[in-house]
């Protein structure tokens, strides 16, 4: 079964642009008046083998990876030969070349299973989106092309430990020297930091630019010398992730490898989070999903006073607002990543997604520890890690305040044209 799905997979890929497929399964062309929520054939494959994938590779070995935090290598290499891993990078580099909408498909399944291996998976996205942004041709052969031809993974190096949120206030450097750049700082909490064999990496140019031309973006080969990998964080949730600082000093990186043009590296790291956050908020959706079932069937088989808890008015409601929420939060999915693949601009989309989904995330999760009561909070049961899971959803990729400030901005523009 899983074979057949991935053949699908790929020959999906190989024989329809994703603007097509995704066209097909949110909604038909915007210049018709038809609107169809079904899933074509294709991605229903697409679908089916991600949830078999996860059923039969992630859920059994979840909590392990969780209680260790040991790094889910051989899960990955499995989902990588799947076709489960690199979703954005095209055909014509050996990727499946999926839309965001059928990625999100995959997202959506990994992280029922566990979202600290989805995240994992999709830090790999992370990193490779500002290449589909910008990169040239060359760029694309060499590091997509790696991606490709063995299960390697990279990370999207931006935070710092002063500047989150506030990108403007990255201290990283980078200077020009010859034919080469010498790049200078520190980033942290970078995903898959100490496992990557290429960075993204955000660095500032022109100390006197504003923010939109300050900064140019890199692509940095991990073993190159200067390189630092701090040791791997020990977080809240999301254990199986790999979490950690990168320092850099006087690492030498060609001008081969400027991603884009000098200055224009904050539009394009920016402009990534266009193609990865209805991912993220995917994954927030399917860490949802997988608490409401759990929440569900515990609440049909515990008995208090006689009946089912799931009897009781406020156990119902509660699970009655996950659905709600879950499936709210799938459609903003769906429709920011129809509009990128359609080549429509999302952003706004994409934050309304990526703010509902985490706030979703974390109140269902919440919530199930709720109806589980003592047992909710008790490790022999899955609620209390999707409990902890939930909570960086609102954090990574853009707090959820940031959301709010993109939301809110969208807003009143819309009103003043």
């Amino acid at each position: 079964m899983l074979r057949s799905a991935t053949s699908t997979l790929r020959r999906v890929a190989a024989t329809k642009a994703p603007a097509q497929m995704a066209a097909r399964s949110f909604s038909t062309s915007m210049a018709q008046s038809n609107i169809s929520f079904g899933l074509s054939d294709d991605q229903l494959a697409i679908q089916e083998l991600a949830r078999k994938f996860t059923a039969d590779e992630i859920i059994p070995v979840a909590a392990h990876h969780d209680r260790t935090g040991e790094y889910p290598t051989e899960i990955i290499r499995k989902a990588w030969e799947l076709g489960l891993v690199n979703t954005h990078i095209p055909t014509a580099y050996g990727g499946t070349g999926l839309g965001v909408f059928e990625a999100s498909l995959v997202s959506e399944e990994l992280a029922y299973g566990c979202s600290g291996i989805q995240t994992a998976i999709e830090a790999n996205g992370l990193a490779e989106a500002p290449l589909v942004v910008a990169a040239n041709e060359e760029q694309k052969k060499k590091y997509f092309g790696r991606m490709t031809e063995e299960p390697l993974m990279a990370a999207y190096c931006v935070t710092e430990p002063g500047a989150g949120s506030d990108v403007a206030g990255l201290q990283t450097k980078a200077v020009k020297k010859g034919d080469k750049w010498v790049i200078n700082g520190q980033k942290m909490w970078i995903t898959n930091g100490g496992k990557a064999n290429w960075y993204f990496v955000l660095a500032k140019t022109d100390a006197n630019a504003r923010t939109g031309s300050a900064f140019t973006g890199f692509i940095v080969d991990a073993d190159t010398p200067g390189i630092t990998v701090g040791r791997k964080e020990q977080n809240m949730g999301q254990r199986a992730s790999d979490t950690r600082g990168i320092t850099f000093e006087d690492v030498e990186v060609p001008h081969e490898n400027v991603l884009g043009a000098v200055g224009q590296g904050f539009k394009i790291a920016m402009g990534a989070f266009d193609i990865t956050r209805p991912l993220v908020a995917a994954g927030a959706v399917g860490l949802a999903r997988r608490a409401m079932e759990e929440a569900t069937k515990y609440a049909v088989d515990r008995k208090t006073m006689g009946k089912a808890i799931i009897e009781h008015q406020a156990v119902l409601f509660m699970i009655a607002d996950m659905a709600i929420g879950i499936e709210s939060a799938r459609n903003m999915v769906y429709k920011s990543g129809w509009l990128k693949d359609n080549g429509h601009r999302n952003t706004w989309e994409a934050s309304i997604a990526k703010a509902l989904a985490s706030d979703v995330a974390v109140k269902s999760a919440s919530d199930a520890v709720q109806v589980f009561g003592g047992a909710g909070f008790n490790t022999e049961y899955p609620v209390e890690k999707l409990y902890r899971d939930s909570k960086i959803f609102q954090i990574y990729e853009g707090t959820s305040q940031v959301q709010r400030l993109i939301i809110g901005r969208g807003v009143v523009d819309r009103l003043s044209k």
